[in-house]
């Protein structure tokens, strides 16, 4: 028995297992009972007279055959998905059998072109499509060759083609698999990484988000399509949908594509150990991240869309390696380099009568690319071109409200000199929900109806906040202005500072009482306190709208009037005072274009 000796499960009988050691073993019942299907189908070579470092040693060398494998041994059995019986059966000794029939009869292959004789045959996998393909990876590092060997039968192992093709020289192959919707995509596993190929292994490209490691097994979860890969280091990384791979070398050629999107399940995430991610659980338990959340669109650019800068210095750098002289640019061209706006891609969400739901932008390097759409309307805060990247457990970035089950279209534009021009065919696909009946409302119409109100709410009572700061400090300026202007009248300086106070009183309405909140006594709920309790609390509910969501509602939409209209008038009077301070000569401030002459 190897130390990697195969078991397997027929993929014909859940009951039926196959084990190999020097032979190959089967059980009908699950392991209860075992019988050969085969005789030795290893060379039977004594180890022990094999050369180790070029001689062979005596049997009392220092830990002669300590921590080492025994020789001649099954390490890589498949039974054919298609064929019941047809098994492949690779050993350590660089030998491959095949049978037929369950074992009655088998062939063997002992030699392969292009591969040195007695390499390890470490994996071996029957095609999900032709029942006369199989692969095969050999290994040959135990020899210092380390040197990648893929093979492919199309003859039911009755000769054998290398398909390593342009696969690093340096990188032994150990796993492959073959993708059960296209028969054309591969996968492989080798010392240094992960590859595909999507033409049948006439070429392949490295997965190279995956770190530098030993990939020695791989499998794929049919239902997702997820690819789920081990490696050496004991680490399991899983690539979520790789459909897109399924693409033809001639697809990616003809230029920029947006891949087609699967229907996505239409949920609110929970974590249940508080918060999100690890919630308490700190660094003492591993855990590692979900797949992104949401309706995952994938996309290729067969180039790096480029600014009009980088364009020159492309051409430039060409120019000087072919020994030329590079044009000076003219003012003009580096005026309008200067004011570009850099090029980008625009992902664009639609419902089923063509409504936009969502705009996102995307990454705009050349390459595969994926980005995930939170199946919810744009956030009604405002507007902050520095937003934040890092949130408290207790805090999340803003979001506005989810997105009804059905029908969407995603496409895909670029936006180069300012011009946003369509380059790729809409892709549809639905949202379907996860969960139904229990809380989960009847009316999802009714509920985004009032999401969709109170975010019209939501944005007037957050931007009027943000407005309220600004006229805040216009005036703080302009009270050191009046003080600071020598011909500025006093009763400017009393108008400012009535303002001020009527700004006080305001900013209590909307936001609540501080004096009496900060000396952590209770005041009453504040205008934005009940917006904020609605939009956080509901938002992530798919439970209908209560009576007291609907009241409080009622209540801020209130208050908030008569606020808004204190606002506008205490702008009102703000920009009269500004303009006599301004014509008395006082300095700038904020809010306010100088007169000239």
């Amino acid at each position: 028995w190897n130390w990697n000796a195969p078991l397997i499960i027929s993929p014909h009988d859940n009951r039926r297992l196959y084990y190999g050691a020097e032979r190959l073993f089967r059980s009908d019942d699950r392991g209860e009972s075992w019988k050969a299907i085969s005789g030795d189908l290893s060379r039977d070579i004594d180890r022990n007279k094999l050369d180790v470092m070029g001689r062979v040693w005596s049997v009392d060398a220092i830990a002669k055959n300590v921590s080492t494998s025994t020789y001649g041994a099954l390490i890589a059995v498949d039974e054919s998905p298609l064929v019941e019986g047809l098994i492949y059966a690779g050993t350590d000794d660089g030998l491959i059998h095949v049978t037929s029939d369950g074992g009655g009869t088998w062939s063997t292959v002992e030699s392969f072109r292009g591969v040195p004789d007695m390499s390890l045959i470490e994996d071996i996998i029957s095609s999900f499509h032709n029942a006369d393909v199989a692969y095969a990876t050999i290994d040959n590092h135990k020899r210092g060759d380390y040197k990648p060997y893929v093979l492919k039968t199309e003859n039911r192992g009755k000769s054998w083609t290398l398909i390593s093709n342009n696969l690093p020289e340096r990188g032994t192959a150990h796993t492959i698999i073959e993708d059960h919707v296209d028969s054309n995509l591969l996968f492989v596993g080798t010392e240094f990484g992960l590859f595909f190929s999507n033409n049948g292994g006439d070429s392949w490209t490295e997965l190279t988000s995956l770190p530098t490691v030993a990939v020695r097994d791989l499998e794929i979860q049919r239902r997702e399509g997820d690819l789920v890969v081990g490696t050496f280091g004991r680490g399991i990384y899983i690539l979520d949908d790789y459909s897109p791979l399924r693409s033809s070398t001639s697809t990616l050629e003809a230029g920029a594509n947006l891949f087609s999107v699967r229907d996505t399940w239409l949920y609110m995430p929970d974590s249940r150990r508080g918060w999100g991610g690890k919630g308490d659980w700190g660094v003492g338990r591993y855990t590692a991240d979900n797949p992104p959340y949401g309706a995952v669109f994938a996309y290729y650019l067969p180039e790096d869309l480029q600014s009009l800068k980088e364009q020159r210095q492309k051409a430039e750098g060409k120019l000087a390696k072919d020994g030329g002289d590079n044009p000076y640019p003219s003012w003009n061209q580096l005026r309008r380099e200067d004011r570009e706006e850099a090029p980008s891609i625009t992902l664009t969400v639609r419902d089923a009568t063509g409504n936009v739901i969502q705009r996102i932008d995307a990454p705009a390097g050349k390459g595969f690319h994926r980005v995930a759409w939170n199946m919810r309307y744009p956030a009604p805060d405002p507007v902050n071109l520095k937003p934040k990247t890092d949130y408290a457990p207790w805090m999340s970035p803003p979001k506005g409200p989810m997105a009804l089950p059905g029908d969407y279209s995603v496409t895909m534009s670029k936006r180069v000199e300012g011009k946003l021009v369509e380059i790729a065919p809409a892709q549809s696909f639905a949202l379907k929900p996860l969960f139904t009946g229990g809380l989960v409302t009847d009316d999802r119409q009714a509920l985004l109806d009032f999401e969709m109100q109170s975010a019209a709410l939501y944005r007037a009572i957050t931007g009027a906040g943000k407005a309220a700061g600004e006229i805040q400090g216009r005036i703080d300026h302009l009270l050191k202005a009046a003080t600071d202007t020598p011909s500025s009248s006093e009763s400017h300086a009393q108008s400012l500072r009535a303002l001020n106070t009527r700004m006080q009183d305001l900013k209590v309405k909307l936001n609540g009482d501080s004096t009496i909140s900060n000396r952590a006594e209770k005041v009453p709920m504040s205008i934005t306190g009940r917006i904020s309790t609605i939009v956080g609390g509901h938002w992530d509910s798919q439970s209908s709208v209560t009576g007291n969501y609907r009241d409080s509602y009622a209540v801020a939409d209130q208050q908030f009037r008569g606020v808004l209209a204190e606002l506008k008038a205490i702008a009102t009077d703000l920009a009269e005072v500004e303009a006599a301070l301004q014509a008395e000569g006082a300095p700038w401030t904020p809010g306010r274009i100088p007169d000239w002459p």
